[in-house]
């Protein structure tokens, strides 16, 4: 059942209006609070809500009960009637009290960020595995907030409720409920951990190294993923289009072939409770050998997006460790700018060997992008001396497929080869004699 299939009771309806509250602490240097704000209408936007007013609210300091100081309640309780909205939205993250006190003075529904965002992968969540994630996830956020009742457990929906539910129940027998069902979805979630990191083995001792794509939501991940893959991965103008990877082999100069991974998009204050139930998911970007940051270069806050995904790279384990994958930058959607900014931006993106600048709508710029995919999968490259028997013509082939064969001398019943291997490329061949 979705979110927006509900009873009597719940709140909450594709097409419902809502007044948008940005609380500007003005901490954010890169991000104004206009940007916010729009970002905020988009998520809203992404689940059905139809936004009638956004407003930010310039602040000092918080108040314990309610967020906002007692004339800016009234005020925000004003506009709330005058347009005439079904739901406030407060882009930050309220405790359960500062939630509950709102409702009452603005006599509607309210949600915070991490509600929203909670909301939208409740009803964007496709597999199995994805909707363990999502679950767990808004369980970890609803425990704390049984100031009101919350849909039972039983109860199959699209979203999880947060935007409405259908009165006071047994508090502690709920809170025994989450309790057990979030033990239940983390054991189910280690064992898909589990699985996954078999199958990563398997990749890894394959000879075909694998890209991830990074970025913030909306980069346009999904439609550069579909231009170097062929693929038909949903790709919409629309925040958090793609949450469940997507794997598919593509071709890059000088490899026989590579894996591509599409991931899920960053946001601006991702909730916590998300980024550890994605954390499965997330460890493929962490097991990748080259990771692709893609960027929405025409954005007004790229700079500010680029350091989110920064933050939550540096959280997960996936940069500035020893053993990280070095990761490139895909400045994208340079087909959103004029011919001025985009001259200046390809020139900008020339001078540097980690940066390349491309429209994944078009394909300006794809045929660079994989050159640099090759050339960093290659970087290290170093000259070995490998002995084989002359039967082994299987490991043979996997020399010439991945390397560069320089010189071969037989000698006797042995083949001895010079090759120039990666490193990475070095390290699979000696799991696949190994493994032999």
């Amino acid at each position: 059942m979705s979110v927006f299939d509900r009873d009597e009771t719940d709140g909450f309806a594709r097409g419902d209006r809502a007044l948008i509250v940005f609380p500007d602490f003005g901490r954010d240097e890169n991000r104004d609070s206009e940007a916010r704000l729009a970002e905020a209408a988009g998520l809203a936007e992404a689940i059905g809500i139809e936004v009638v007013e956004k407003r930010a609210v310039k602040m000092r300091q918080t108040r314990p009960a309610t967020l906002f100081g007692k004339g800016q309640v009234e005020r925000l309780a004003t506009d709330t009637r005058l347009a005439e909205a079904d739901l406030a939205i407060i882009d930050a993250a309220l405790t359960p009290v500062q939630q509950k006190d709102l409702e009452t003075e603005l006599k509607v529904k309210v949600i915070d960020r991490t509600g929203l965002i909670l909301e939208i992968f409740g009803e964007r969540a496709a597999t199995a595995e994805g909707r363990l994630q999502v679950e767990l996830a808004h369980l970890d956020y609803q425990a704390g907030r049984l100031v009101r009742s919350w849909t039972h457990l039983e109860r199959q929906r699209g979203g999880f409720g947060f935007l409405g539910g259908p009165g006071e129940t047994q508090i502690e027998s709920d809170r025994r409920q989450i309790r057990d069902r979030m033990a239940k979805l983390r054991r189910e979630l280690e064992q898909v951990r589990r699985t996954r990191s078999l199958h990563r083995a398997r990749r890894q001792k394959a000879p075909w190294p694998v890209v991830a794509l990074v970025g913030y939501t909306n980069a346009g991940k999904s439609t550069l993923f579909n231009k170097m893959t062929g693929g038909d991965v949903m790709a919409a103008d629309l925040l958090f289009a793609t949450l469940d990877p997507t794997m598919r082999e593509i071709t890059l100069p000088g490899l026989d072939k590579a894996i591509l991974s599409d991931t899920v998009g960053f946001v601006s204050d991702l909730p916590t409770q998300l980024v550890a139930a994605f954390r499965a998911t997330l460890e493929e970007v962490n097991a990748a050998d080259l990771i692709v940051h893609v960027r929405d270069i025409s954005h007004g806050d790229s700079d500010a997006q680029c350091a989110d995904v920064d933050i939550v790279l540096k959280e997960i384990g996936a940069s500035d460790g020893e053993g990280s994958a070095p990761l490139i930058e895909a400045w994208n959607k340079i087909d959103a700018l004029d011919e001025a900014a985009r001259e200046q931006l390809c020139n900008a993106a020339e001078r540097r060997d980690d940066v390349v600048a491309v429209s994944a709508l078009t394909g300006d710029g794809i045929e660079d992008l994989r050159l640099l995919i090759a050339e960093q999968l290659d970087r290290g490259s170093i000259v070995h001396e490998v002995q084989l028997k002359l039967a082994d013509g299987e490991n043979m082939a996997w020399l010439y497929r991945n390397g560069s064969v320089l010189d071969q001398k037989v000698d006797g019943d042995l083949m001895h080869v010079s090759v120039k291997l990666s490193a990475i490329d070095w390290d699979r061949f000696q799991d696949r004699l190994t493994a032999a």
